[in-house]
């Protein structure tokens, strides 16, 4: 006869589970640019046309109104901190460096996307970043069915370098795993526009360096938070084809600004 077994409930015995304790593991690292980093801040006119649309222009009016304005362009296509206490005057969201470990992870063997999305953050909102900002136009194609063309001016940081700490769930995940996918996320992805990542740029790539490179150091020392506003104020051409176009921009308001006065 075989004896029947016990229940844990009816022995008076519980269940034993094993909880697996969770805890944060952190890093700091110092990024150095590879590639230039181009800004794609949303401009504070387009964000409150789509707030508040304004009505339809007549001809007169629209031949009294400048499509574009280079200058305050580049300046609105930056993040900026308005703290004066800052190291730096330009800043970058730590979003775009999360979505690039979490981008990246589709491309590496034995992690999953969702994954290193919930166990990796970089910590605080924004990171400052140094170097100095050049102004960039380009033509650019509408997203409308048309593909009407357009010339857009942004901010391009030619060299460019940050300190960015990061936070992962231990012991899911190990240091040295997080420091592979943020060096593969630099290489593969990037950050800002034309990166990487979207297939026909080149830009925004970066890598770990300790913060005694050489290149760091420089950046740190000459282009922080003075001279970044003074580059701001008094943008610089990034490239020919962008001088080119600024002069020609340049003499034709002042054409047109003569032009208008005689009339009056």
């Amino acid at each position: 006869m075989v004896a029947k077994q016990k229940k844990p409930a009816e022995t008076g015995q519980g269940l034993e589970i094993d909880i697996l304790k969770v805890t944060y593991g952190e890093f700091t690292v110092c990024i150095l640019g590879r590639t230039p980093l181009i800004y794609n801040r949303v401009n504070e006119k387009v964000k409150r046309t789509l707030l508040l649309p304004s009505g339809k222009k007549s001809a007169a009016e629209k031949a009294m109104t400048l499509k574009h304005n280079p200058p305050e362009e580049f300046r609105a296509s930056v993040y900026r901190t308005s703290e004066d206490d800052a190291p730096t005057r330009l800043v970058f969201p730590t979003l775009a460096f999360k979505g690039a470990i979490r981008s990246v992870a589709t491309d590496m063997p034995g992690a999953a996307k969702a994954q290193i999305g919930r166990l990796t953050y970089v910590v605080g909102d924004y990171v400052s970043v140094y170097g100095i900002p050049k102004l960039k136009m380009d033509v650019t194609r509408s997203a409308d069915v048309s593909h009407t063309p357009d010339v857009r001016t942004r901010a391009i940081l030619p060299q460019w370098t940050c300190l960015l700490t990061v936070r992962y769930v231990s012991p899911l995940l190990r240091e040295p795993a997080v420091v592979n996918l943020l060096a593969a996320a630099g290489m593969m992805r990037g950050v800002g526009d034309w990166r990487v990542e979207k297939g026909a740029g080149s830009f925004g790539q970066f890598e770990l360096v300790t913060p005694d490179h050489p290149m760091v150091i420089n950046l740190m020392k000459t282009s922080g938070m003075a001279a970044q506003d003074a580059a701001l104020e008094s943008p610089e051409a990034y490239d020919t084809e962008t001088l080119d176009l600024l002069d020609w921009y340049e003499q034709e308001v002042t054409r047109r600004v003569g032009r208008q006065e005689v009339k009056a």
